[in-house]
């Protein structure tokens, strides 16, 4: 089951659970302060099993045409089991109703060969996202980032 999180705390507290199992994808502890502190003044779905929050993924509003996946997590035991996408795809039903046309999301590039992220890029490249743009010290040289759109 799939949630809207209303409490600006308990989206907080998932946010800080959830990251925190993911030090493949998440090991950057000011990084983590940073989002969790964000998803407080986000939409932020939350995936639901026997009461427990399972994954989350918060949206940033850039336009009236572009929304953005700013964090999306998945406890890992939970990873390739449809979470993620059905999360996207619930967040995707939303921006529709309100006439958005985009959404995006920002990840780590090929240019760094992280096999953790291989599997994200692969992840979004499966539910329709295409590579748009590589910015190669938005996140620093060691971590060039890469953005990817799907249309809505």
């Amino acid at each position: 089951m799939i949630i809207i999180e209303e409490n600006k705390d308990k989206k907080s507290e998932i946010c800080n659970q959830i990251l925190r199992t993911l030090p493949d994808w998440f090991g950057i502890e000011s990084a983590i302060v940073d989002y969790v502190k964000d998803v407080k003044s986000m939409i932020t779905l939350v995936a639901m099993d026997n009461h427990k929050a399972i994954g989350f993924l918060s949206l940033n509003f850039h336009n009236v045409f572009t929304a953005e996946i700013h964090i999306m997590g998945i406890l890992p035991e939970f990873h390739r089991k449809g979470i993620g996408k059905n999360l996207v795809l619930k967040a995707e039903e939303i921006l529709r109703k309100q006439s958005f046309r985009f959404l995006t999301v920002k990840t780590l590039s090929e240019s760094n060969p992280d096999k953790n992220y291989a599997r994200t890029r692969k992840f979004y490249s499966s539910i329709g996202f295409i590579p748009i743009e590589e910015f190669r010290t938005l996140w620093g040289e060691a971590n060039p980032c890469l953005m990817l759109i799907k249309p809505l």
